[in-house]
């Protein structure tokens, strides 16, 4: 059950080693400790988990205590004197560190953790030089917690730091202290591997070496190893992070404390996606195709033929028929780039929202932050609309989650799947895609009936009149009226939907009626540095999707893998097909761009280039690269930058990228925010007939990108397993597929059909089917979101 917190205003005064120091009334003497510096040895405590006072190592001496306290579970009180260095203190501290190096194995000139173990260096201080201990040391066998975590029991002290982790910042309760006494043990409760998005914390918070990096272990200590700031490029919020490199090699990743971001904690995928940067696919050399087959070639001949292609189709075509696709991950200055070299060729065709298929709302794919990522920890109420925040985006998730736990705030969702939240939820509404808009329309009908009952002007207030509330939308708009602090949240969902506009007009309308705080979320990382930089469409410009829905001569793309990043990838691939040239600046050479490609430019990945990110936040953040990229691959502002002077295009003799950047802040392109409701789209959802049938297309979590897809502890994972076709019973029945085990799916008849093990999930809505998209298995199909149908695979 979810606990409010208590709000701390009354000070009182205490003396800690003499030093006066004002604390909250309730804190603990450990809390006023580090507030004036003063260090007290700890292990099992941890400023954002709650207080176990399992180790002890904390005691310390308290006036007219009849023994020593733990400072981490002992609350302050007026005119209290605390010594943590006195006689008793001390000998108290040096007992308890003998008692747990009694059954701690000596094995740390080979121990991962050696060189930055906490209670390694402890135990310098307060250990003792000879053991009492004889008898034989304890042994626990080790667990097996999956592909990302590695286990050495033995060194366990029982801290519980990782099951507190796991049950409060998590939210998962997969580990947990099993026998007592000499025979407790941290384990999990049934044999299994840990499932959460942000597991890889337990890492950090271990004090010992008992959970350490799978992937890294044994693979370098810490002392030869270098820290570079950087910022995870996997989702819109920008975690901080390090990566810690040897030589030209990243080994790991680590998170970098920032409050207002990240906290002090690190996604799953950004902490190993690196591992991907040595895929065997990775693009080392350009390449050019000679009558079909690929061959390397050096720099000046590979953009000479890049531009050759690109200038032959727009002196034969014209600029309207070359088309330029580019994944939001790509650095703002690239963006701004890539936005000025096709301004250069009187291209109009540019943009970065790939996996979208409507924008027409003017501001699509864009953020709006009413308040910060980091204030939704602080609302009361909350409403998801076509979001799977937790795996969608893992620190934002917990952001939810501790809105819920600490301040008790009521969360509601609008999803097309009853996904598994870590939350509790005070209303589920669950509807197929094609219903969402209608059960959006039903409560923002209930929201003008709770307020002034008037409507809005325009399609909005034409699709409203029709419309009737009913009870479950009658309840989400009461919450959202009862809470001080109500936030309304669109995520990826609501952004790829295919009726993404009319879903983001009436949040704008229900948000504005109710006086409540909209968080728009703009999907992958640095989309609003893409929007800052102008790679959208100009007014006479086509979108990704209507670039591909109606072919372009010639394309250029960028970070951009078209058969796992596009919303349609069976019609992107037909498109690149057909094209006289295509060009793609890239870091890997996937089968689909050896497939349709003309010319490959090896780019750096986000880890190998310096440029700034742009967060959902508005935060700009800077970074320099953490390694050199292999080879002959290049920064992606240095290949544009090139590619700009052999088009013979002005503006690109810069040397620096200072430069660049100067250049964006010059140029920054704003676009006017229309009135949502002004929008001259019929926003009237379509007729849906009883026997029509939807496909949710969800991004699989460790796919979203091709360093992730590329990273094989996160592909060893369980999500990252097989797609599996889900449908409602209910569903199945209706079309006969109750004792189906595989079924057929096809969704377009120009395309080819695809067979999936058939799994029924209560979880989905009816009348829909729940198919992953971004992965090989499904590149073959339609949209991610469109009509499907099934049937029994007889094969």
């Amino acid at each position: 059950m979810a606990t409010v917190e208590r709000q701390q205003t009354d000070l009182v005064t205490l003396e800690i080693d003499g030093q006066a120091v004002q604390a909250p009334k309730g804190s603990m003497i450990i809390e006023a400790a580090d507030r004036i510096g003063i260090d007290i040895p700890r292990f099992c405590y941890h400023h954002k988990l709650s207080i176990a006072a399992n180790c002890r190592m904390c005691l310390v001496d308290v006036e007219k205590a009849p023994k020593p306290l733990p400072a981490c579970a002992t609350p302050v009180g007026e005119g209290m004197k605390v010594f943590t260095e006195s006689r008793r203190a001390v000998d108290a501290q040096r007992g308890v560190m003998e008692f747990l190096l009694i059954n701690h194995p000596l094995d740390c000139p080979i121990c991962d953790q050696g060189g930055e173990c906490e209670l390694q260096d402890l135990a310098m201080g307060y250990g003792r030089s000879v053991s009492r201990f004889t008898e034989r040391k304890r042994v626990v066998k080790d667990k097996n917690l999956g592909p990302l975590v590695s286990t050495d029991m033995t060194r366990c002290i029982h801290c519980t730091r990782c099951v507190r982790f796991l049950e409060e910042i998590a939210g998962t309760a997969e580990l947990g202290g099993i026998g007592r006494g000499e025979h407790t043990e941290i384990s999990t409760f049934v044999e299994r591997n840990i499932q959460s998005e942000l597991s890889g914390n337990i890492i950090d918070l271990c004090p010992v070496g008992a959970l350490t990096n799978k992937p890294f272990r044994f693979s370098a200590r810490p002392w030869e190893m270098r820290a570079r700031a950087l910022v995870g490029s996997h989702d819109c919020l920008g975690s901080n992070l390090y990566y810690h490199v040897r030589g030209r090699k990243i080994m790991r990743c680590v998170p970098r404390d920032n409050e207002a971001i990240n906290e002090c904690w690190l996604a799953d995928r950004d902490r190993y996606s690196h591992f991907g940067l040595e895929a065997e696919d990775r693009l080392t050399a350009p390449k050019i195709k000679i009558q079909g087959q690929w061959q390397d070639c050096d720099w000046t001949t590979a953009l000479d033929a890049a531009a050759a292609g690109l200038r032959s189709v727009i002196d034969q075509h014209g600029p309207e028929q070359l088309g330029v696709l580019v994944s939001p991950r790509a650095t703002t200055e690239e963006h701004h780039l890539l936005r000025r070299l096709s301004d250069g060729l009187g291209c109009s065709n540019i943009d970065h929202r790939v996996r979208m298929v409507d924008s027409d709302h003017p501001l699509a794919g864009k953020a709006r932050m009413d308040v910060s990522s980091a204030e939704i920890s602080k609302a009361d109420a909350i409403f998801l609309i076509g979001s799977n925040i937790r795996q969608d985006q893992p620190i934002l998730g917990h952001r939810v989650r501790t809105a819920w736990r600490l301040h008790g705030a009521r969360i509601m969702d609008l999803n097309p799947v009853a996904y598994d939240f870590h939350f509790d939820l005070a209303e589920r509404i669950t509807v197929a895609p094609q219903a969402m808009v209608q059960a959006l329309a039903r409560v923002t009908r209930a929201a003008l009936a709770a307020t002034d009952g008037k409507l809005p002007d325009g399609p909005l207030g034409e699709l409203l009149a029709k419309t009737e509330a009913d009870a479950p939308a009658e309840r989400t708009v009461a919450a959202l009226q009862a809470a001080d602090r109500a936030v309304l949240l669109l995520g990826d969902g609501a952004l790829n939907h295919p009726q993404a506009s009319q879903l983001r007009a009436l949040a704008e309308c229900l948000a504005e009626r109710l006086q409540i705080f909209l968080c728009v979320l703009p999907g992958p990382a640095n989309s609003q540095g893409a929007w800052r930089a102008g790679t959208v469409p100009g007014e006479r410009g086509l979108a990704a999707d209507a670039m591909l829905s109606d072919p372009r001569q010639s394309y250029l793309l960028v970070d951009l893998e078209p058969s796992l990043d596009t919303a349609h990838p069976a019609r992107a691939m037909g498109a690149l097909g057909a094209a006289e040239t295509v060009v793609a600046v890239t870091s890997f050479a996937g089968p689909d761009l050896l497939e349709v490609a003309d010319v490959l430019l090896p780019m750096a990945a986000v880890p190998e280039t310096d440029g700034s990110y742009i967060n959902l936040d508005g935060t700009d953040q800077a970074f320099r690269a953490a390694i050199k990229p292999p080879f002959e691959a290049r920064e992606g502002w240095k290949i544009l930058r090139r590619l700009g002077e052999m088009l013979g295009l002005e503006g690109f003799d810069f040397v620096s990228l200072e430069a660049v950047v100067d250049s964006l802040q010059a140029d920054a392109t704003t676009r006017t925010e229309t009135d949502a409701q002004s929008l001259a789209k019929d926003l009237t959802p379509p007729a849906v007939s009883d026997q029509e049938l939807a496909r949710i297309g969800d991004v699989p979590m460790f796919a979203g990108d091709a360093l992730v897809r590329r990273s094989r502890p996160l592909q060893q994972t369980s999500h990252a397993d097989a797609p599996v076709a889900r449908l409602h019973p209910a569903t199945a029945e209706r079309l006969g597929l109750s004792q189906a085990q595989r079924v057929r799916v096809r969704q377009d008849q120009d395309y080819a059909e695809a067979a999936f093990e058939l799994r029924l999930d209560s979880a989905v809505a009816v009348d829909a089917l729940w198919l992953p998209v971004a992965v090989p298995e499904v590149a073959s199909l339609g949209p991610a979101y469109g009509p499907i149908s099934l049937e029994a695979d007889r094969e």
